[in-house]
């Protein structure tokens, strides 16, 4: 069979919902509403090309005009697992349904697993909250120096962090407590997504995280489309956090990022390499930087310098590629907490074949983008989700 897309770029602004979801109310979210509410304190956005896309044809967007012709087909999604982190997107995205969510800890992990990871470690645990990574440093450094205790923390997201100084704590030892937390942690009572090594060097006053991170992820608890595809031969190429999310299943060739450019920078450059397959790129600056720290006048930023990179991937895209855009919760920077938001989330998907976009019916689940990938490679479809492929002429 004819393929209709030898490449499909799947770029993920992580966290930018548009609007709260249908469930809002059962997570706590109603109101939310990152894209609307970043450009209300915006004063408007600067989103030209996502504006041709269709952006604003999804819903209306203060400063972002609505496209006569939009050049995408545009939609937004609701999740149906039940969840509203990383993972939990990303993974039903690939045709994953979670119905058992991973666990977050708002006030920080139990006392019985704290204890539990002081007798195997040896070493007594300080921090246990949710905090920045950088922010814990500030905080608590100085202290781990003097005493060899362990900072640990979590986030919004179901992870466990461990972070110590290189010269304190060598980073054999920290990844063997890493492994150690991993096995304790895989299933119910605690159920964590992800434990996370985060080494770091300097002195009080200027600590710097370091490139020796690792992540020890839970593995999806079925096939993907990724798995898929690189059964099939087909290329998977990884750019930013997608390969933690998925513990490397799947996935061809892995690219890291250190920031959103560098992210668009990768995108440019797999734009740029001969292969057949998906480039999966994540962009978690939007989450990470500006969406937990409640900051809507840095958010809003980000979007319009991730909004001025993409004419240069316009370019680069054949006629034969498939660019989706889309995200994988929200989290408005806005809301109360600093927690993620249960929101629908945009889909923009845009090809040099199209004459015109058109609006898609309102997927039931992220697990369309999956499903219309695998149609498109002619793979086996996953359980979850419903193809749109046909829709796209």
């Amino acid at each position: 069979m004819n393929r209709k897309f030898n490449r499909v770029f799947l770029v993920v602004m992580d966290s930018v919902g548009i609007g709260e979801a249908p469930d809002a109310e059962k997570f706590n979210d109603v109101g939310s509403d990152t894209l609307g509410h970043i450009a209300e304190e915006m004063n408007g956005l600067h989103m030209p090309n996502m504006a041709k896309l269709g952006l604003s044809n999804i819903r209306e967007l203060k400063g972002v005009p609505k496209a006569d012709h939009p050049l995408a087909y545009y939609t937004k999604m609701e999740e149906s697992s039940v969840g509203k982190d990383t993972m939990t997107g990303h993974w039903e995205m690939m045709g994953l349904h979670i119905d058992k969510p991973f666990r977050v800890f708002a006030d920080g992990f139990p006392k019985e697993l704290i204890s539990e990871l002081e007798g195997h470690f040896g070493r007594k645990i300080i921090g246990n909250k949710p905090a920045s990574g950088t922010e814990i440093l500030v905080e608590l450094g100085e202290e781990h120096m003097k005493t060899g205790d362990l900072i640990v923390y979590t986030s919004a997201d179901s992870v466990l962090q461990i972070a110590a100084h290189e010269e304190v704590v060598p980073l054999e030892d920290l990844y063997r407590y890493c492994e150690i937390a991993r096995k304790l942690t895989l299933d119910n009572p605690y159920m964590i997504g992800r434990i996370i090594a985060r080494p770091f060097v300097g002195e009080p006053g200027n600590f710097k995280r370091t490139p020796n991170r690792h992540d020890y992820a839970l593995k999806p608890f079925g096939r993907t489309v990724m798995n898929e595809l690189k059964d099939a031969n087909f290329d998977v190429i990884s750019i930013g956090k997608i390969a933690d999310i998925f513990d490397g299943e799947g996935i061809t060739k892995a690219l890291r990022t250190v920031s959103n450019m560098d992210g668009m920078d990768k995108l440019v450059d797999t734009l740029k390499m001969d292969f057949t397959g998906l480039s999966f790129l994540n962009l978690v600056d939007f989450d990470a930087v500006f969406g937990h720290r409640r900051d809507p006048l840095g958010y809003g930023k980000a979007l319009e310098e991730y909004d001025a990179r993409l004419p240069e991937v316009f370019e680069l895209l054949k006629d034969d590629d498939l660019l989706m855009i889309t995200a994988d919760h929200g989290n408005d920077p806005t809301y109360t907490g600093t927690d993620h938001t249960r929101e629908y989330v945009p889909l923009l998907v845009y090809s040099k074949q199209f004459s015109e976009g058109k609006e898609i019916d309102i997927p039931k689940t992220f697990a369309d983008v999956g499903a219309t990938i695998a149609e498109n490679f002619n793979l086996k479809m996953p359980s979850h989700g419903s193809s749109f492929l046909e829709k796209l002429r």
